[in-house]
Parts: structure tokens; sequence; C-alpha cells
């Protein structure tokens, strides 16, 4: 019963994961529902390394105490119960268990069981020293991140190819209910429009080997990586209400519970179970033939089997992280700001930004014109794959603030659509050998007509102009009004030269700036 229980239980919340997740998307009005950061806020390993960093606690984050005080009593349950990548690596490593074994407790590696723990030291280190790397590793900011950047597109990519070849054959009957179904499936399960993002392979690809470890040993992440399995181990290790106890009298030492155990806590031998790796997932009882293995109760120790830190260990670990956090802040950025790294509206102060951002994806996968994409290098090693708008693939809508509302830590802050639409992000600059008006000649104003702005951040200077023939005609030059321009992009995004437009916006003069320009 309570392996049919836990089975259900990890369903539901996958589902409830993967509804979320479709929910956290544009659906034609300015507001969510409840978006995929839910799972966030009941994350103690995002709470705990937030506040290392920011040495501020928000009050959202006090669910995350609910998990902790579960923890206390059941042990890791939610890596065995709740955790939705936890489940992915359940139904694949099945497969790789029910292969027949060769030999005794294949695929389980408890030498490596410390690993997780020394990745953890690491995060939390770096952490107090200002570099929050929790949302590198953490199981749920990293699904997140992975499912909205590297396979939602190509989710959306195939749907769409289906019903586009679908429409080519024209079946009678047929394609009038396709149609309609896409038109449903439009907003709801499928974003608006066919969403692109960089570095989607590299993402795609880092999540499925972290899936593909399952046939090296089932829950290889979950064993032997996973830093919030780590901390709710820690948390975890009394375990008082659901402790496993091996009989030795009635064992017969046929391996059967080491071999089906998914978090590899060695019930055989007797009394050298491991608390902290046992996920509750109650296999090892149930497969037991001479009914040798109970799970009950009891606040006496009933195993051993804890993996060993080394204090030499820990303290290269944490020297590690501590010399690692200087040395990720040095670079080109640290100098001078990159052009290009235009951060979202209410976005911090880029200092703060870093520390809070625990780079989940959410904010990108929301933004309605597909503009936020993750970062590369524009913000150095410590913002790889934050948020940046880039105004080529999307702009900053002028009636929208989602990104906002999904952050889970606050690094963008969830303003009011008045206060956004009044924040600078950046400025536009003409390149007059490229703007069509100064470059050749020729009237063009996509770029005014598409400003948002209150009054027009663009504005025309007319000036009389011969042409070829003679003829005089009055030529519309664009010049930007920089107290008005808030940098959303729209000029960039709608330019008429697609390859490099005469209009590019950059970073300068944004609202977070500890200065500001009006030329």
């Amino acid at each position: 019963m309570m392996k049919n229980l836990r089975r259900t239980s990890q369903i539901l919340f996958l589902l409830l994961f993967l509804f979320l997740f479709i929910q956290t998307e544009y659906k034609g009005k300015d507001e969510l529902g409840i978006p995929v950061r839910f799972f966030l806020d009941f994350d103690p390993l995002i709470a705990l390394s937030s506040f290392l960093a920011t040495h501020a606690a928000r009050k959202i984050f006090l669910l995350s105490l609910i998990t902790i005080g579960m923890t206390v009593f059941l042990g890791r349950f939610f890596c065995g119960w709740v955790c939705p990548l936890g489940t992915l690596n359940n139904a694949l490593g099945y497969f790789r268990m029910r292969r027949p074994a060769k030999k005794a407790d294949e695929g389980n590696h408890p030498h490596l069981r410390k690993i997780k723990y020394y990745i953890l030291i690491f995060i939390l280190v770096a952490a107090v020293f200002g570099w929050n790397a929790a949302g590198f590793l953490d199981p749920i900011s990293l699904m997140i991140r992975s499912m909205a950047i590297g396979f939602n597109p190509a989710i959306n990519g195939m749907v769409r190819a289906f019903f586009e070849f679908s429409y080519k054959l024209d079946l009678p009957g047929i394609s009038p209910a396709l149609d309609s179904l896409y038109s449903a499936m439009t907003g709801t399960l499928l974003a608006f429009e066919q969403p692109v993002f960089r570095q989607m392979i590299s993402i795609a690809l880092i999540f499925s080997v972290i899936l593909g470890l399952n046939f090296i040993a089932p829950r290889f992440w979950c064993r032997y990586l996973c830093p919030l399995g780590a901390l709710l181990g820690l948390v975890g290790a009394r375990q008082i209400l659901a402790r496993v106890d091996v009989n030795g009298e009635k064992c017969i030492s046929c391996h059967m519970c080491n071999r089906s155990c998914q978090g590899d806590a060695t019930p055989f031998p007797p009394g050298r179970w491991s608390s902290r790796e046992c996920l509750v997932c109650f296999n090892c009882r149930d497969v037991c033939p001479a009914t040798a293995v109970t799970i009950h109760p009891t606040a006496k120790v009933t195993g051993d089997g804890n993996v060993d830190l080394h204090r030499r260990h820990i303290l290269t670990t944490a020297a590690a992280a501590i010399v690692a956090v200087p040395l990720i802040g040095i670079g080109e950025t640290g100098k001078r700001p990159h052009p290009q790294l235009i951060r979202p509206p209410g976005a911090l102060p880029e200092d703060e930004f870093l520390r809070k951002c625990v780079k989940c994806g959410e904010c990108m996968k929301v933004c309605l014109t597909n503009g936020l994409q993750p970062t590369f290098s524009q913000a150095g090693l410590e913002g790889i794959w934050t948020p940046v708008l880039v105004p080529q693939l999307g702009y900053c809508e002028f009636n929208c603030t989602l990104c906002g509302q999904v952050c889970p830590t606050g690094a963008i802050r969830n303003t009011s659509l008045e206060e956004k639409q009044k924040i600078r992000i950046g400025m536009a600059f003409f390149d007059k050998n490229r703007c069509i008006p100064y470059a050749l000649g020729r009237n063009c104003g996509v770029c005014e007509e598409h400003c948002p702005a209150p009054g027009k951040a663009i504005k025309f200077k007319n000036e009389e102009m011969t042409d070829n023939n003679g003829n005089i005609f009055i030529l519309k030059k664009p010049a930007l009004d920089p107290s008005l321009c808030i940098g959303c992009g729209i000029c960039e995004n709608k330019c008429p030269l697609t390859d490099k437009p005469g209009i590019r916006v950059t970073s300068i003069n944004e609202s977070r700036a500890d200065y500001q320009l009006y030329l």
C-alpha cells in the first residue's frame, strides 16, 4: 500500500509541476495564476543559499520550513515522494533496475555518496561570500530551466510541424477539426509564437546527460550529485517516523533490499543502513522474501552506515569555494558593463541581482515576445544563464510585468504596470551608416511608429532634400529624445534592416545605474 501511495504521490506532483509549468505562460493578459515557482517556494536549498548570499530573507521562503519540518520526522520524503526531477529519474532508473544483475548490489556505489555533500558545502560557503550558485544544481531550478529553455521550444516546434503537415494534406472533415484544435492549444498548451532560445541545445544536452546517468545507476543524480538531497539528508538523518530496521536472524543475505533501494541506503548487511540516503520508498520492505525488513517509528539508532565526511575534505572544499568566488568575478565586465547586458525592468542593481538570481529561467519562459534570453558571457561566469534582453529576438512589451511576477527570489521586482512603464532598461542609438533615411535618403518611420513611450522617444526632423531627378521632397530623419527612451528595444526589433538594424539599444542610462545620462 505504501509503495502504491508513493507512486501516486510522485505522479500527482509531477503532473502538478507540468500543469504549473504550462500555466507559466502569457495567456493574453498581464497576470498569472500560480506559476511553477510554487515548487521553488518550498525549496530549502534555494531559501538558504539566497539568505546566505543576500543576508535577507523573503517571507515566501518561510514555506521551505514546512519541507524542513517534515524532513526532520520523515527523512528525504521530498526526494522520494515530491521532487519532479526525482520522479523522472525514478522512471528511467526503473528500466535500469529491470535488467538482470550480474552480481549482488550492481549499480550501487556507496563511495560516491559523499560527492553531493561536498557540492552542498561548496554552494553554501560560496553563498556566504556572495556567490549564489545553488540555482545551477538545485533540482527544481535545474528542471525548470531545462524544460523552459531546452525542451519547451522543441516540443512547440514538433507540434506546430505536425499541424502544418496536416494542413498540407488538406483532408476533408479533418483539417477544420485540426484547425479548431490548434486554436484551442495556442495560448494554453502552446506558446502564441514559436519560442527560440540561445543555448537551447547545450542546456537540453546537460539535462539529457543527467537523465542518462540513470542507466549507470538508478537515480544516479539523486544518490550522488543532488545538493538539495544532501541538505535534506543532513536535516532528516534521525528520520524518527520511518526508520529501517533489518532483523539479522531472519535475513537470508539475498541482497534484494540493496538492489531495489532507490537511494543506495544499503539496508544490508544489518546495522549498516544509511538514514541520510533513504528516500522512504518502502522498496526494501516489500521485496524482502524473509520479511526481515521493517519500517517503523523509533527513536533508537537502527543503522550506522552514513557516509563519513572527512574534516580535511570539508576544509578543502570550503577553501575551494572561497578561492572560486573572487576568481569568477574577474573579467572585463568588472571594469566596464557589457553594452548588451540589458536586464529586465525591475531587475535589482547588478551585484545584488547576481546574488539573488537562481537561473531558473521562469522569466524567460513567460516573456511574451521571447526577448529574454540566457546570458553566456555578457555577465561573466557569475552571471551565466541569467536573463538578458536581446532586442533582435524580442522586445520588452510596454504593458507586461510577467517576469517580475514569476521571479522566485525577488531578483526582478514585482512592480505595478505604472511603475514598470517608467523604468529605463537602456537607451537606443541610431547607426546613421545603416538607418535608411540617413544612409539611403529614403523615408522610413517604423521605429517612430512602434515607440510606446508617452510623447514618443523617437521624433522626426524634417529636412528638404533633392532626389536624383532634381525633385524636391521632405525627408523625415528620426531623432531620439533620451529623456523619454526606456530602452524597450521594440525599435531595434521592428527595424526593416533585419540583419543589422539601423537603431540599436544598449544598457546605458538604465534606471538601476549609479549615474544617469541625458543627451
